[in-house]
Parts: structure tokens; sequence; C-alpha cells
């Protein structure tokens, strides 16, 4: 290859100081950050690519290079969202807790707090993303395999696995459905009173206290 050539190549893999592979990123992430905060805003139906394209300032054609349409980038930001947020529980959530509720009360805690502290999150993991129902519902045995994983700390392997795994599940819908009330309520309750609230029903489920 000749210099000229070889510079060309490099000048069209180089832009700004940026690689091509590097560009494209930051253009994804770009269009992810712009769909999660309309999404957030407004009902899907109402989000046009062209919006997305100008709060992201990507042209249309590098946002079909990532996506081939609306879905799948309400797809991509509600996956995002709900990895962060699972993320979050299970790095608050103490490695040798000294029993089950020194164990779930600092999961809730963090789960709550980090909704209200970021309401766009909040609102595409559970409000404005009816497209994503059937995902959720997926999404609640994945939720419940971590709640089973991190309790394994402090209790003891259940007898009954098919029975607890339906008490994981059922926690997980439950406090699913808590969350949604909590959000469409525009998180008019304290949190640290909904996370004692939380954890108390966790722990009733999970041990059958009253």
């Amino acid at each position: 290859m000749s210099g000229q050539a070889a510079g060309e190549r490099v000048r069209g893999e180089k832009y700004g100081g940026q690689s091509r592979e590097a560009r494209a990123a930051d253009r994804c992430e770009r269009l992810v950050r712009a769909g999660l905060e309309l999404f957030a805003a407004r009902a899907f139906d109402d989000v046009t690519v062209a919006e997305v394209c100008a709060r992201a300032k990507v042209s249309k054609r590098y946002f079909y290079e990532h996506f081939t349409d609306r879905e799948e980038l309400l797809l991509a930001v509600h996956r995002q969202q709900n990895d962060w947020l699972l993320a979050g529980m299970a790095a608050a959530a103490p490695q040798k807790p000294a029993d089950l509720e020194a164990l779930l009360r600092p999961m809730m805690t963090t789960l709550v707090h980090m909704l209200a502290g970021h309401p766009d999150s909040a609102r595409v993991i559970y409000i404005n993303a009816p497209r994503m129902e059937l995902r959720r519902r997926g999404l609640l045995r994945k939720d419940a395999e971590l709640f089973g994983r991190l309790i394994r700390r402090t209790l003891p392997e259940p007898p009954d696995a098919l029975r607890h795994n339906r008490e994981l599940l059922g926690l997980v819908a439950g406090v699913t459905e808590v969350l949604i009330d909590w959000l469409e309520r525009d998180m008019a309750d304290d949190a640290d009173v909904l996370a004692d609230h939380l954890t108390g029903f966790a722990l009733a489920l999970l041990t059958g206290s009253e």
C-alpha cells in the first residue's frame, strides 16, 4: 500500500481524534440517551425517529445503522436501565449479612432511592413502555433469580424449590406493582417509608411471618 493510500485510510478511520468505532459507539450512546428522555416524557407512539435523532444530534442514516426501528431503540433503553437498576441493588447487598432483614433493607432502600433520583429511568422501566409488557414479564424471572442468589447468603437451601421459586416470583411481581403505584402518584410517599414497607413485605413472604 502506498503512503498516500495509507494516509487516506487513516483519515477515513479517524476523525476529530476518534476512530470509526468510537464515533459509532458515541452516536449509539447519544441515541439511547435521547430515547430515554423522550420515552420517559411521552407515550411510545408519540415519539418519532426524527425527534430522537434531533435530540441526539445524529442523522437518520446513523440511527438505522444501530436500530431497525423505534421499538428496537426502546428495547435497548429498557434493557440498559433495568440492568443499571439490578446492578445497583446487587452492589448494595452485604456480602455477609447478619440476617435476612440486614440483606433486604439496603437492597430495597437502594432500589427506591435509585428510582427517586432518576425519574426518567423509573418511568421507562415501569410506566411508559407498554410495548415492553412481555419483556417485563420475562424480566420478573430474571429479577427473581437475582433475589434467589442473594438471599442464599442468609437462608438455607429450600426444601421445596418449586414453591420457593414461586414465592420469589410473587415477591418481585408484588414489589413491581407497588413501585408502579408509587410512580403513578408522582412518588408522593416518602422514599424511606416505602423502602421500609417493601422490606417488611419481602420478609413476610420469605419467612412466613406476619
